[in-house]
């Protein structure tokens, strides 16, 4: 139980990785607010977890200030502390560079990216409030992408806010650092949720994925929970500003790689 007895706020958890780390949160012994927009989805996660351990779920628009002080607001009054955040929320909105509609970049802008700083420094100022009452430093966690570092050409918003996120991890830990408070991230290839189970389903798409993951398989939201899991124990005491990328091994590939047929 390496969590046992902290207080997590994992953002846009009522499904996906979100509620994967959730739920990892929750078995290693945390006390988890599950932070969402879908309320029914929201509260469904609740209902599956409840029976693991202690959770609640909080309405919570990141890309709205006052939403996040009010998540902080009720995290604090529920459990009377926060150790761990996780950044996890975002939104994919999918166009060509010339067909891209200024709004669509500036809402997957505000979640993915403004929203992990608005939660960030809500949850931050928090955190060295209770250093500088010697209390133990927290962490915070944000779900980054391999999508950092590589392009979709008809995903541009999500990439570009991904690429900040990177950015954002690293002036964040250092602005951190002195207060013990770390800050890392966790960078994802092809992960089995259901925004990617309708590519998985066609074999033409499912081969390209395949030929740029060394690995051979899609990930599961469980391996990134475990990686969540140890950045947020004491066993990560001395990592901070590092992006961890759990990918199959495709960071590393120059090339493609064969896939062998299905029978």
């Amino acid at each position: 139980m390496s969590l046992e007895n902290k207080v997590a706020i994992v953002t846009g958890a009522a499904r996906g990785i979100g509620f994967a780390v959730a739920k990892r949160f929750v078995m290693d012994g945390a006390k988890v607010v599950i932070a969402d927009v879908d309320d029914e989805a929201g509260e469904a996660a609740v209902e599956d977890l409840s029976g693991l351990g202690t959770v609640m779920y909080i309405h919570c628009n990141v890309a709205e200030r006052l939403d996040v002080r009010n998540m902080v607001a009720e995290t604090l009054n529920a459990y009377g502390d926060i150790d761990v955040l996780v950044n996890n929320a975002g939104i994919v909105v999918g166009a060509e560079f010339l067909d891209l509609e200024e709004d669509d970049f500036d809402k997957v802008l505000s979640i993915n990216l403004k929203g992990a700083f608005l939660c960030s420094q809500a949850v931050a100022r928090h955190m060295v409030e209770k250093v500088d009452n010697g209390g133990d430093p927290g962490c915070i966690i944000n779900m980054s992408s391999i999508n950092s570092v590589v392009a979709i050409p008809n995903q541009i918003p999500y990439c570009v806010s991904k690429g900040g996120m990177t950015q954002l991890t690293k002036t964040t830990a250092l602005s951190l650092a002195k207060y013990g408070i770390r800050v890392n991230a966790i960078g994802p290839g092809s992960i089995m949720t259901e925004m990617l189970a309708s590519v998985n389903s066609d074999p033409a798409a499912k081969n390209r994925i395949m030929s740029r993951t060394p690995m051979l398989r899609i990930g599961e939201p469980s391996e990134i929970a475990g990686v969540a899991a140890f950045l947020a124990s004491e066993d990560a005491g001395y990592v901070t500003g590092q992006t961890i990328f759990a990918d199959g091994g495709r960071m590393p590939l120059n090339y493609t790689v064969a896939v062998p047929e299905d029978d």
